[in-house]
């Protein structure tokens, strides 16, 4: 059965519905008609999940607006930042089709004719967030885009769709983080526990102390980017590596949704406690990446485990965090 758009997803605290928001971004909620227009005046088909979120708030500034990235961006060296959704419509001077919308980026700042831009930034034009159709073609679904002017309008990936994108965004606090919360953090992983069901899935392969390996791998990662998140790259994948092949050898893992069910419990939460979870739908991505390059495969007897070659390839990553 298909995967319900924003499964789980809690939008009671999404928006920031200030004065100016309201008044420069949020229309009212589109009809049908209205959305096959602005589809046909931009070329483009837009995401279903797209269109799903703007009839529940067609437009504005969500309290979260940064998005991580694995590589610099001309904002940060780690993420990117919006100040806006932009909604279905033409009324408002943030709308697809407003005043200062996405065909007029196009226009008029010479962006490319590659997508439909769906979120303005702080610089005020000069980078856009992009829903870019160049690998799916204008009725595919199509990637979101980091899209710098200042740097001859260099893309940078940033997720696969747009509902991962919204699943992605954090709050900009997480960039704010004091050099005493990243001692804590690290302190943390020095002292601090993993769940009760990590834990014991660390006593079934005991040719590897996974508990130290963890614990000096989150250091590194954590030091490397100056705060603790896992996301979309190397080092996050090391980790979700780990730990599905804990999961696998404990349980007998059927599918990805029954992995998208059995992952978040080996995650600990609280004082003193080690969060090792997936950031967003990150672990979800790294998943459908295992199974593309047939790194997992079914078990003779039934159940998803690494291949004899992969998991040797990973005995070996994880050697040296031992």
């Amino acid at each position: 059965m298909e995967q319900k758009i924003f499964h789980d997803f809690d939008f009671s605290d999404f928006w920031d519905d200030t004065a100016y928001s309201l008044k420069e971004y949020v229309e009212d909620s589109p009809s049908n008609e209205l959305i096959i227009s602005i589809e046909k005046e931009l070329g483009f088909k837009l995401p279903a999940s797209y269109i799903e979120l703007m009839k529940l708030h067609n437009g504005g500034t969500p309290k979260n607006c940064c998005f991580p990235t694995s590589e610099r961006t001309s904002w940060a060296e780690d993420h990117c930042a919006i100040t806006g959704i932009m909604g279905i419509g033409r009324t408002k001077t943030y709308s697809l089709c407003g005043s200062l919308g996405s065909q007029f980026m196009i226009d008029e700042w010479g962006y490319p004719n590659t997508g439909v831009f769906i979120c303005t930034c702080p610089s005020a034009g000069h980078d856009m967030i992009m829903l870019d159709y160049s690998k799916s073609g204008n009725d595919g679904e199509p990637e979101v885009v980091h899209v710098d002017q200042e740097w001859d309008y260099k893309k940078t990936f940033l997720a696969k769709d747009f509902e991962t994108f919204i699943r992605g965004l954090v709050n900009s606090e997480v960039y704010d983080t004091s050099e005493q919360d990243l001692i804590d953090t690290l302190e943390t992983f020095k002292s601090g526990q993993f769940s009760d069901i990590l834990q014991e899935y660390f006593k079934k392969d005991t040719s590897i102390n996974f508990d130290k390996v963890l614990r000096n791998l989150l250091t590194e990662l954590t030091k490397e980017k100056g705060y603790f998140g896992l996301h979309g790259d190397e080092l996050s994948y090391l980790a979700y590596d780990i730990q599905f092949y804990l999961l696998s050898i404990n349980k007998s893992i059927k599918s990805r949704d029954h992995f998208e069910k059995e992952y978040p419990p080996m995650i600990a939460m609280g004082n003193n406690e080690i969060t090792t979870g997936g950031y967003a739908t990150f672990f979800l991505d790294w998943f459908d990446d295992k199974i593309a390059s047939k790194q997992i495969s079914k078990k003779l007897f039934g159940g998803l485990t690494f291949t004899d070659s992969y998991k040797r390839q990973l005995i070996d990553k994880i050697k040296k965090y031992e």
